[in-house]
């Protein structure tokens, strides 16, 4: 009996220079992969230098999209274009979407927000807590506080959040927002790393977003 196909997750990649080679290579962490398996997801790897990402967007059929982290927004033209395009093509065909750290701040961009530069390390390879502000998130997580990741020097102030960008995570250190979700599309942005720690509540993120899709609005 054919087994019912898993969900596609398309995944952006980040760019790498490749040492001891005059070439530049799209990468992702392994990390990625064993997380979207042991979710049920199938990865689907989004090359930075296709001529017609809309057509292959479509010939995937993809059921969600990943915007990854690494890199800062500005340094890769081809990967700028790429995920801008990418998330543009999720709204139309109201395709769920996570943006992880470089994925929040480029769809916080995209909606007209803003970063800023935090000179401290102490959103450097440190875990901290944020507090859970939103009460859909507080019934996901049945919790007004987690605990998570900071790998970032990028940092969203409240009032250089997007339009229809709402929080639902903010730094008890510094009271940056830390995770938000837009008011009409199925989108949400986490500053930290899901695929870096296995805790709860990034897997219930995960599988929420890509099943539910909007999970965090009332329902008729």
């Amino acid at each position: 009996m054919k087994s019912m196909q898993k969900p596609k997750i398309g995944i952006s990649l980040r760019v790498v220079e490749a040492p001891s080679y005059d070439e530049k290579r799209d990468a992702l962490s392994h990390d990625w992969p064993k997380l979207l398996e042991k979710l049920g997801f199938n990865p689907i790897y989004i090359p930075n230098t296709l001529s017609h990402v809309d057509d292959f967007f479509s010939d995937m059929s993809l059921d969600g999209l990943i915007l990854s982290g690494g890199d800062n927004i500005g340094e890769n033209k081809n990967r700028d274009e790429t995920e801008n395009l990418l998330l543009k093509l999720a709204i139309e065909k109201r395709i769920p979407v996570l943006g992880v750290c470089r994925g929040m701040q480029l769809i916080n961009n995209y909606f007209g927000g803003d970063m800023s530069i935090d000179n401290t390390t102490e959103h450097i390879s440190k875990n901290h807590d944020v507090e859970i502000t939103d009460k859909s998130f507080f019934s996901l997580f049945n919790s007004d506080k987690i605990t998570v990741n900071s790998f970032h020097k990028n940092t969203i102030q409240i009032d250089q959040v997007g339009q229809n960008l709402n929080p639902f995570a903010i730094s008890n250190y510094d009271k940056t927002v830390e995770g938000f979700f837009h008011s009409i599309f199925p989108i949400i942005g986490v500053m930290w790393h899901p695929e870096r720690t296995k805790v709860s509540s990034d897997d219930i993120i995960l599988t929420k977003i890509f099943e539910n899709k909007v999970f965090w609005k009332e329902k008729p």
